[in-house]
């Protein structure tokens, strides 16, 4: 089986797949994407994935990107694994539920409190997303306490994608001004989550 590579930087969503492939036991090899220095602009990244952004794995059939895609490549390519009901399309379904709302929801709100300017143009308007982005980040974490958390895991008692993509969006609320300890039910996630050493392992890159 070939080796996987996936272009990462630390705290970003990339550190998701990262901690799925170690999850998975996949070979893969990590390669670091240096935001600060604008590496994700680079030729070079450019020519792996025109976005510029992460994650991006390069397999040996080309090149995938979006986080959720990823995942569910990881876990299809891993079944063993166990990373995603594959046979219960009810609850594939749902674990994919979670998912899209983490990252058409939830990531959205938190990159408005950085990078505004890829919605607006006025000084003003690129404020006001970011002082509004807090409120933002407790009312999608609040959907999530309330309705999103089956049981220890996302979808009860069987871990998988989900309880891995959220983990890492949660690691986001501090610097975001929101305290996780207003969400019990998602602050013991993410203790709960740090307990697993795959995770441990996956953070360490």
């Amino acid at each position: 089986m070939s080796e996987l590579t996936l272009y990462l930087a630390p705290g970003t969503c990339a550190m998701a797949v990262r901690i799925a492939l170690v999850e998975a036991n996949a070979p893969h090899q990590v390669r670091l994407v240096d935001f600060a220095a604008g590496e994700q602009r680079s030729p070079e990244y450019l020519a792996i994935n025109p976005k510029g952004r992460v994650p991006a794995l390069v397999t040996e059939r080309g090149v995938l990107t979006e986080t959720p895609a990823l995942l569910l490549y990881v876990a299809q390519r891993f079944p063993a694994a166990g990373l995603a009901p594959l046979d219960d399309p009810f609850l594939l379904a749902r674990m994919q539920e979670v998912n899209s709302f983490l990252v058409s929801t939830v990531h959205v709100a938190h990159a408005h409190g950085r990078r505004g300017s890829r919605w607006a143009d006025d000084d003003q308007a690129i404020a006001a997303m970011k002082a509004k982005m807090p409120q933002n980040m407790r009312d999608g974490f609040a959907e999530i306490e309330n309705h999103y958390l089956a049981g220890p895991w996302v979808l009860g008692d069987n871990f998988s994608l989900a309880d891995i993509y959220l983990f890492v969006v949660a690691s986001w609320l501090e610097s975001d001004g929101v305290d996780i300890e207003a969400f019990p039910r998602v602050a013991a996630h993410t203790r709960r989550m740090l307990t697993r050493p795959a995770v441990q392992q996956g953070l360490i890159i």
